[in-house]
């Protein structure tokens, strides 16, 4: 049986402007951007789309 590849691409969450959890989770994934870790960076986009959802959907 043959493997299907997943080509789906994600674009990084935007944080809502004036929300400090946001903000904070932005700098945080910044943060370990600039630190080459990509693990902290898909931490961060997780817990901001969580987040998102959870507050401001």
């Amino acid at each position: 049986m043959a493997t299907q590849e997943s080509t789906a691409t994600l674009t990084a969450p935007r944080p809502v402007a004036g929300c400090a959890h946001c903000d904070k989770v932005a700098q945080d994934r910044d943060r370990a951007k600039a630190n080459g870790d990509a693990s902290g960076v898909s931490d961060c986009n997780v817990r901001l789309r969580r987040h998102l959802g959870a507050d401001h959907s």
